[in-house]
Order: C-alpha cells, then sequence, then structure tokens
C-alpha cells in the first residue's frame, strides 16, 4: 500500500487558515486597524466600498515597514511581537499570531504601500491568492497604506455565503467602533462608498463614546472607578432609566482589547438587579487593566474571547463597583424623610427682601344676599354691592327683574349640551378599534386561553391560534398592499418630531428612506444626529413613531430583509411585527371573531411573515387520542 499522507501546499493552508482568521469582511477590518494601532499610528482612515466586499482600505501614519519587512508580513507565523513561547503570556499588543495578513492575501487581492520614516523612498507591493504579482519602489508618505480588493475572488463558495451590504456593514461598524472606543486618542475616519460615516478626533473617553453614539448619551453616562491590587477599572454605565430592549451599547476591554465575557457581564446583571424593568439590559463601556501574566487572549482565534486566572474575585469587584457607582450618583429615585421641603429656599430667592402678604376683604360682600346680578356663565362677573343693586331696580318691578333672571339663568345651564352629545357620539364613531367590525364572520364561538391563544370552531374543525402571530400576518399583507397595490396615504403631523439616533443608526434611516417614504413616512431633515419627521403613514400613530424606527433599524442591521425580495417588503414586515398585539392582550369576543375571520380570508393564513406556525388543528380523532378512546366508544 502506497502513502497517503502528504503536505498540504502553501496557498492551500493559507486558504484553510483563512477559514478561521477571516470570516467576513469584517474580519478583515479588525486585522488591518489593530495592525495600523500597534504600528503607532495616530491618524487612521478606513474606506469601504460595497460593505467591504470590493474595497477595504487603511491608511495609517504609523511607523511603516522596510522592503523586507513588507515581504515577511505576508509568510505565515510571521511576527515581531512574539519569540518564544513565554512571550504569549505577557502581551502588550494586538496582532501577535502572524497569520492574518497571510490569511488575506490568500483570499484576496492586495496592493501594500509603505515607508519608514528614516527612508526617501517607500515599497509597493502586489499580491493575488498568496504569490507575489508585482514589486517596485515608489514615492509614498510615512506610514502604510493597504488596500484588500475583491474579497473571497477565489473561493465563490465563501463569497456567496456572505450577507447583505446591510448586514456587512453593520459587522464593520461594530469592529470599527469596538477599536475606536478603547483608542481615544487616535484620530479615525471611516467612509463607505464616498460618504462618511465617522470622523473622531483625538479626545477622552467619555467625549469619544458621545462621537459614536451621539449627544443624547452624555447625559445618559455615570462615572466608575476602582483601583485594586488585581484589577484597575474605569469607564461609564447607562443610568438604569435608559436601559433598552436590545443589547446594543455593552462593551468590555481588557488591556485595551475588545473581549465578550458572559461571567463578568451577569456582575453588571445583578448589580442593576431591581433596578430596570425585566428584559431590559444595562449599558456600559468599562475598560479593564489587569496584569498580563493573569489572563490568556490566545484560547479564540478572533481573540474576542479570554480567560482570566481569578476570574470570581474579577466578579465581585466589578459588582460591588457598578453598585456602588450607582448609589453615588443617585441613579434611583428616593425618599429622604430627614428634610422638610418647607425649609428649602431656592436660590433664586436667596437674595430677594421678605414682604408681607396684603388680604383685600370686600366689606360689601354679604354671602346670604338673594338679590345680585351676577351670573355664573358670564365671563365679566362683578359683584353687584347693595347700592348700585337699589339704584338699577328703581327702573324696574323688583319681581319681574327676578323672575326674568331666573329663568335665564337656569337656560344657560342647557346650552350647548346638544351639541356637546352629538360630539361624544362623533367621537365614539371615530375611535380607532383594534379589529373592524365584518359584515360576515367565518367563526362566532371563540375563546382565549391565558390572554396568547385563542380557541375557535370552524366548518374545517377546530383550531388553536396564536394570537400574535396571527396580527402579525394580518398587518403584514394590509401593509404590504398599501404599498404595493394601493397609493399609500400621509398624514401631515401639525408640529414635526425630531428624534434623536447614533450616527449608525442614522446611516440606516437614510439607506432605507426612499421606501419609507413610499410607506407614508415623510421627512424635513435627516442630519448625522437626528431626524426629523413631519408626515406619518395613516396606519400608526404620532406615539408609535419612535417604537416603528427603533424596530426597523434593529430589524435592519440584524438582516430580516435576507427573507425579503425587496426593502419594502422587510419595511411591512417589520411594522407588521412592531404593531401587533402583544402576548397578554385581552381581547374581547367581538376582536377575536374578527382576528380569526381576517387570519382566515389572508393568502397565506398558516404562516407568519417570519415562517412560523400559526395554528394547529384539533381534530376529534386527535381528542379521543388524548383520552386513549377508540372510534366506537
Amino acid at each position: 500500500m502506497s502513502d497517503i499522507i502528504q503536505l498540504l501546499p502553501d496557498h492551500v493552508a493559507n486558504q484553510i487558515a483563512a477559514g478561521e482568521v477571516v470570516q467576513r469582511p469584517a474580519s478583515v477590518v479588525k486585522e488591518l486597524l489593530e495592525n495600523a494601532i500597534d504600528a503607532g499610528a495616530q491618524h487612521i482612515h478606513l474606506i469601504l466600498k460595497d460593505a467591504g466586499k470590493t474595497l477595504i482600505q487603511v491608511i495609517d501614519d504609523g511607523s511603516g515597514m522596510s522592503e523586507t519587512d513588507a515581504r515577511l508580513c505576508f509568510e505565515r507565523h510571521a511576527t515581531s511581537k512574539i519569540k518564544e513561547a513565554e512571550d504569549l503570556f505577557n502581551l502588550n499588543t494586538k496582532g501577535f499570531r502572524g497569520e492574518a495578513m497571510a490569511s488575506i492575501a490568500a483570499i484576496a487581492q492586495i496592493e501594500l504601500k509603505t515607508k519608514l520614516a528614516t527612508s526617501e523612498l517607500g515599497t509597493c507591493i502586489q499580491i493575488e491568492g498568496s504569490k507575489i504579482i508585482h514589486q517596485e519602489i515608489i514615492s509614498t508618505p510615512v506610514g502604510t497604506n493597504t488596500a484588500v480588493k475583491n474579497l473571497f475572488f477565489n473561493i465563490p463558495a465563501r463569497r456567496n455565503f456572505l450577507k447583505s451590504d446591510a448586514v456587512e456593514t453593520r459587522h464593520i461598524i461594530d469592529e470599527f467602533q469596538r477599536v475606536a472606543l478603547v483608542h481615544h486618542n487616535i484620530h479615525f475616519v471611516l467612509n463607505h462608498n464616498n460618504s462618511e460615516i465617522f470622523n473622531l478626533p483625538s479626545s477622552n473617553a467619555k467625549q469619544r463614546i458621545v462621537a459614536v453614539f451621539g449627544h443624547k448619551t452624555n447625559e445618559r453616562l455615570m462615572p466608575i472607578h476602582e483601583d485594586t491590587d488585581v484589577l484597575s477599572l474605569e469607564g461609564f454605565i447607562i443610568k438604569p432609566a435608559y436601559a433598552k430592549k436590545k443589547r446594543g451599547e455593552q462593551f468590555f476591554f481588557v488591556n485595551d482589547r475588545f473581549i465578550k465575557s458572559p461571567y463578568l457581564h451577569h456582575a453588571i446583571n445583578a448589580a442593576f438587579e431591581g433596578l430596570i424593568e425585566r428584559g431590559n439590559h444595562p449599558g456600559y463601556f468599562l475598560y479593564l487593566t489587569v496584569p498580563t501574566n493573569t489572563i490568556d487572549i490566545n484560547i479564540h482565534p478572533t481573540k474576542t474571547e479570554v480567560k482570566f486566572d481569578n476570574e470570581k474575585v474579577l466578579y465581585e469587584i466589578i459588582r460591588a463597583a457598578v453598585k456602588h457607582s450607582l448609589g453615588q450618583f443617585n441613579a434611583v429615585d428616593s425618599l429622604d424623610f430627614s428634610k422638610d421641603k418647607n425649609l428649602e429656599t431656592p436660590y433664586s430667592y436667596k437674595n430677594k427682601p421678605i414682604s408681607e402678604p396684603k388680604i383685600e376683604v370686600d366689606p360689601n360682600f354679604n354671602p346670604f344676599k338673594t338679590e345680585s346680578n351676577f351670573n355664573p356663565f358670564d365671563t365679566n362677573n362683578t359683584v353687584t354691592t347693595k347700592a348700585t343693586t337699589s339704584k338699577s331696580n328703581t327702573s324696574i318691578p323688583k319681581n319681574s327683574f327676578q323672575k326674568e333672571k331666573s329663568q335665564g339663568d337656569w337656560e344657560t345651564l342647557y346650552n350647548g349640551i346638544e351639541s356637546i352629545a352629538n360630539a361624544e357620539i362623533e367621537q365614539d364613531k371615530l375611535t380607532p378599534k383594534l379589529f373592524e367590525t365584518k359584515e360576515t364572520q367565518l367563526v362566532k364561538d371563540t375563546f382565549q386561553i391565558q390572554n396568547k391563544y385563542i380557541l375557535c370552531t370552524l366548518n374545517k374543525g377546530t383550531f388553536l391560534v396564536h394570537q400574535h402571530l396571527a396580527h402579525q400576518r394580518v398587518l403584514y399583507e394590509n401593509f404590504l398592499e398599501n404599498i404595493t397595490v394601493k397609493e399609500a396615504s400621509s398624514q401631515q403631523l401639525l408640529f414635526p418630531i425630531r428624534i434623536d439616533y447614533s450616527k449608525q443608526e442614522v446611516f440606516v434611516l437614510k439607506n432605507i428612506k426612499e421606501e419609507l417614504e413610499s410607506t407614508g413616512f415623510l421627512f424635513d431633515e435627516i442630519q448625522d444626529e437626528y431626524v426629523v419627521v413631519t408626515g406619518i403613514p395613516t396606519t400608526i400613530s404620532e406615539s408609535q413613531i419612535s417604537m416603528v424606527f427603533e424596530q426597523l433599524i434593529e430589524d435592519f442591521q440584524e438582516g430580516i430583509e435576507e427573507n425579503s425580495f425587496s426593502q419594502l417588503d422587510m419595511i411591512a414586515k417589520s411594522l407588521a411585527k412592531t404593531l401587533a398585539i402583544k402576548t397578554g392582550t385581552k381581547l374581547s369576543d367581538v376582536e377575536q371573531e374578527n382576528l380569526i375571520t381576517d387570519l382566515f380570508n389572508c393568502k397565506e393564513a398558516n404562516l407568519s411573515p417570519f415562517r412560523k406556525k400559526i395554528y394547529t388543528s384539533i381534530t376529534n380523532k386527535k381528542l379521543d387520542t388524548l383520552f386513549n378512546l377508540d372510534k366506537h366508544a
């Protein structure tokens, strides 16, 4: 039998290694940014085209490389960071494995321009599929300019697995933010398709957080500080009142490196216990510094998971520090019974003279007097004194005056009653109901179970319907019909509404602005950190605008459109998910019947817009099986 084991060619080995290091364009962005930081750059410019699929370019003013180093950086396991195994436990830099550039070169076309500060000329190298196809001496600024083009050009199967541009851009921005937040002393710029998304000058930690997530974040941050022998903790936590349903603004940095640690995240949740609603998540930006020999950052290829030697100690320190910050900055409203508010004087009244209050008394006022010209329905009421009353009664008989006046006062009580009643009736007619009453009903007998399911009997049998998913299907088909078939109607807002967002969220809204306008939304302006809405679809209310936009942004970033045939379909799905009745909503008998009728009038009543089963049928045979009965029983 001949030998069957053989060494793999270098280009094949590099492509296999690229599967671990380069998962998507965001992986390339992370590696190139970290290389620029290790080179001591103070200005880093990231340029993207087509979410990094066509171009990922990083320009820095770091130390640069010599001609020899420029060639060696694309070889496997070539690194300047470590020389022996012990160096792995004393790392102060980002890249150290020596696999990133070799892996990227194996599945992309790279053009590298670099120059040392001590050299007059620089080096340009072009690589395609791990092979150097061109090298020359050029004139270039000090630093490194790396352009990665046509990612996965030689592995079409991997390229087909990439998500849409919106999803890949979100992953890139996530990596960019993680690097920019911890290195606030470096100037970062991000451009995507010739549009500037971020321009972050050198600043302090708080200013960088506000620059990334918008000025609204400034008032929500509470500082946190703790210094011990095993841990130095700095950073900010977000006030409990601003906790969100989704996990967005949660960042752990250890020794200037972003990490994911469910165990330490639990420490934050433990400190916020009882301060935020169930289902909400606290926000935080925590910068941890620990001795390098107490942490292992080489347990995962992406280096986002680490192993601590004293994890339990760190847990208790972080939990206590967060609790201390919450108490120190009065994050929770409390009652102080030791103070008397009557003794507290506002600062504006500090130097004002004290004046004696004056009391005015009408000596002619008589509460028992029956003769008066006082009319409770007259806006120009005046109290008539005895002298003026006797004077005015000289020309008019007393009895006739009292009779006519009394009769007029009683009649005014009923003025406008009819118009008010009519207005109430008309208002009741215009009040929107959850489900419109149908002329013909498919079902009459329904029963709601746990405010979640509806049990109903139709001609086809008995059905158990999930009310939330059923309403999603009904709304989805209605929205889709209004958007695509009918002309979308819009209602103009009396006062334009301004909503603040981060730059990343505004970037998402800009990309779907035309589709939103076709659904009925109208925008006055869309700036870097806010949008101004002047019109909304008639199917939503003014109070739901912010909720709808937040869900749209989240769905768009998470890739809900992957299962949609168009952006309009994605918007219809997102609106249906946001506005559908929630589990736990009590429905009247009429609302239950109308929901079931609307559901079975849909084109695809068995599945929700997200391909989830809406109902299940309960046949007589299935009921007999539950009680172990045969058909003769």
